[in-house]
């Protein structure tokens, strides 16, 4: 044997933004043998599962429909849905996904109007504002907006942006991207206007990929309903049914079903509130392990404002000359540690680590003690004293012992 690899014991600490871990209870009720499709036990789990996430997003009155695709899959059901041919959207600026949002709107024939991103910053909702009194004809169908980008780790004033709209006398759709945020920081749908949120399972839903949502009120089911735009899976006006079929426009994706449905148990199990609290506390650990590892330079939060800082993931940026590839790599191979590396135009200048979902204070204290052993391994230049500092922030906000 050769003394110099890795050891092959123990657990493997997933710490991507997504895939996310997934509970021993999920992966169980995933394993279960599917129902067959008239079986009224599914019809149960569907209509669990729609609403669970009803519930989670803080809706009285929107219709969920979930997909077997991935997050970019309801995208395009939002935009094909909602957007005529040549028809326009604004696109909040917020960093990478905002973009790629954006470009995938210009590939189903839309025009897609940007406000500017700066990288780490939320969006801002004056320069929704002014692009939309600058709008004369009303002829921008919708807002798309990202809640949390993952590029960087930043989390946008949903609120302010729904504000924004509101004092711009605009009648654009407000459709919101919660695809990394949903269960892992506050969503009010119905409070901040929103018409339709667009989820996925793989995040802090903990569940594996493969499965996304679009949750969608009466005003956007109208707008969709006029829409000429050509369009048959995506359509949410077939998928508005009864009937557990057509709800999936043909056989829904049961075993990711039946996980949710446990998912969504134990999010209300441990409570709303106090999920968010645990995301809260453990993404504060990460960021003060990470303002000590960048006491001289060599690392740096790219979300400079603690208030826009992501409760799901952080965005760590690295001077030149320092591989991230090389820390996500030696983090995996050497300290089974999963890390991200950077997106766009953070390719090469970043590396992500991801605290959403399944997640405990054990479980986050072991990556942060990986990151820094790969780091240290590496000659990296960090400070002292990071993993301690992250243990006293996590006992300051622990809830007390029942």
């Amino acid at each position: 044997m050769n003394p110099n690899l890795p050891t092959t014991a123990g657990i493997k600490l997933l710490h991507t933004p997504g895939p996310t871990h997934v509970p021993d209870l999920v992966r169980n009720a995933m394993s279960a043998q599917p129902f067959d499709l008239n079986d009224p036990r599914l019809t149960a789990v569907i209509e669990n599962c729609e609403r669970g996430l009803q519930r989670l997003l803080n809706t009285q009155h929107a219709n969920v429909m979930m997909y077997t695709a991935n997050g970019h899959g309801a995208w395009e059901a939002a935009i094909v849905n909602l957007l005529p041919p040549g028809g326009k959207v604004l696109v909040a600026g917020s960093g990478h996904f905002s973009e790629t949002w954006a470009q995938a709107a210009e590939g189903c024939g839309a025009h897609a109007i940007r406000t500017e991103a700066r990288a780490g910053s939320p969006i801002d909702p004056g320069l929704v504002e002014a692009a939309l009194r600058a709008d004369k004809a009303h002829e921008i169908v919708a807002v798309f907006a990202v809640q949390t980008d993952t590029s960087t780790g930043v989390t946008s004033d949903i609120h302010a942006v729904r504000q924004a709209i509101d004092r711009a006398q605009h009648p654009a759709l407000f459709v919101v991207d919660v695809v990394a945020s949903l269960a892992a920081t506050r969503f009010e749908m119905d409070a901040w206007g929103v018409n339709v949120a667009i989820g996925a399972s793989q995040k802090a839903l903990m569940l594996p990929p493969g499965m996304s949502f679009t949750a969608v009120d009466e005003k956007a089911l109208s707008a969709a309903r006029n829409n000429p735009t050509p369009r048959v899976y995506w359509d949410w006006n077939l998928r508005k049914s009864p009937i557990g079929y057509r709800k999936f426009c043909g056989t829904p994706p049961e075993s990711h079903l039946m996980g949710l449905e446990v998912s969504l148990q134990l999010i209300e199990r441990e409570g709303h509130e106090a999920v968010f609290a645990r995301h809260l506390r453990i993404s504060r650990a990460v960021h003060a392990a990470v303002e000590r590892w960048g006491e001289h330079g060599a690392l740096w939060l790219m979300t400079k404002d603690p208030a826009a800082r992501s409760t799901s993931i952080t965005a760590i940026g690295v001077r030149e000359g320092i591989d991230p590839t090389e820390i996500y790599t030696l983090a995996r191979e050497r300290f089974h540690v999963a890390l991200a590396g950077g997106l766009g135009p953070h390719s090469g200048k970043v590396f992500r680590i991801g605290h959403l979902g399944d997640i405990n204070e054990a479980m986050i204290l072991g990556c942060l003690a990986g990151v820094e052993a790969t780091l240290r391994l590496m000659n990296v230049p960090i400070g002292d004293g990071a993993l301690e500092r992250a243990v006293a922030v996590l006992n300051a906000h622990m809830p007390p012992v029942r």
